[in-house]
C-alpha cells in the first residue's frame, strides 16, 4: 500500500513537502531587488530596530579574537553587515542562502560597503548545511526560518555546525497578543501589504504568501520547544513590539 505523501504549509495552502522549497524560491527570486525597501515599508522601519536588538544580543567581540558567524537565509547581508560593523578585526561572517538572486544582492551590497573581505556569500540549504561540525561561534537567522520546509532539520543543522558554547539566535514574526493591535495588524497585513507589494515589486502574490506564512508559524512557546528538541540549552525568547516579532535564543553547551 502506498504511503501518503507528506505535506506542509505554503501560506494557507497545503502543498507536497517536496514542492515548498521551489515555491519559496520563486517568491524571493521575484522580490529580491526590492526586498530591503519592502521591509522598510512593511514595518515602518521597525525591522532595523529589531535587527539591532539581535546584534546587541549576539554581542560579537570587539577585539581581534577570531569569531565566526553563520547567517542563514540572510542573502541580502543585512544581519552580517550589522554584526561586522559592531565587531573587531577577528570577525568573519558567512551568509548562507538557498536563493541565488538574494545572494547577488548581498554581494553587491558588500562590495559597496567595503565589507566583502569580512563577509562571504554561499548558496546552500538550511536543512543540509555544507559546513563541518563545530565550525561557527554563532548562528543567526532573521525572518527566514518560517520559509524552511522542515524546520526541525534546520534546527538540528544549526546545532551541528555550532561549536560548544556557540549561540543560536532567531528573529521571526510572532503572534500579536495585544488587544486592538491584533486587529489593526491583521488589517494592515492582508489589506495593505499585498497591494503595496504589487506597487513596489509588481508582485502581490508573494507578499500574500509572506503574511500568510507568519500566521502559520508556531507560537513562541511551541517554537522554543522545537529549539530545545534540536539539542539547544537555556532556550528563551523575547517579545518585541507587542509580540509582532520574537527573538529566540539557545546555546550549544
Amino acid at each position: 500500500m502506498d504511503r501518503p505523501e507528506q505535506t506542509t504549509h505554503f501560506g494557507y495552502r497545503d502543498v507536497p513537502l517536496g514542492e515548498k522549497q521551489s515555491l519559496v524560491n520563486d517568491v524571493f527570486r521575484s522580490v529580491a531587488s526590492r526586498y530591503d525597501l519592502m521591509n522598510d515599508l512593511m514595518s515602518a522601519g521597525l525591522h532595523r530596530a529589531w535587527k539591532d536588538i539581535m546584534i546587541t544580543t549576539l554581542n560579537p567581540p570587539k577585539s581581534d579574537a577570531p569569531f565566526a558567524l553563520l547567517d542563514v537565509a540572510g542573502g541580502t547581508g543585512d544581519i552580517a553587515f550589522r554584526a561586522a560593523k559592531k565587531s573587531g578585526a577577528g570577525f568573519r561572517a558567512t551568509v548562507c542562502d538557498i536563493n541565488a538572486d538574494m545572494l547577488q544582492v548581498g554581494r553587491n551590497r558588500a562590495a559597496a560597503q567595503h565589507l566583502d573581505d569580512r563577509v562571504t556569500f554561499v548558496e546552500g540549504n538550511a536543512e543540509a548545511l555544507a559546513f563541518p561540525d563545530r565550525s561557527f561561534d554563532a548562528y543567526t537567522i532573521a525572518f527566514g526560518i518560517r520559509n524552511v520546509p522542515q524546520i526541525d532539520l534546520a534546527l538540528k543543522e544549526a546545532w551541528r555546525v555550532l561549536r560548544p558554547g556557540g549561540r543560536f539566535l532567531c528573529l521571526e514574526f510572532s503572534t500579536v497578543d495585544v488587544p486592538g493591535l491584533d486587529k489593526l495588524y491583521d488589517l494592515f497585513s492582508f489589506r495593505v501589504i499585498p497591494p503595496l507589494g504589487r506597487a513596489v515589486t509588481g508582485d502581490a502574490d508573494s507578499y500574500q504568501y509572506l503574511v500568510e506564512s507568519i500566521r502559520k508559524f508556531p507560537k513562541p512557546n511551541a517554537f522554543a520547544e522545537m529549539i530545545g528538541a534540536a539539542g539547544f540549552s537555556r532556550v528563551k525568547w523575547q517579545s518585541l513590539s507587542g509580540n509582532i516579532v520574537a527573538l529566540h535564543s539557545g546555546w550549544r553547551l
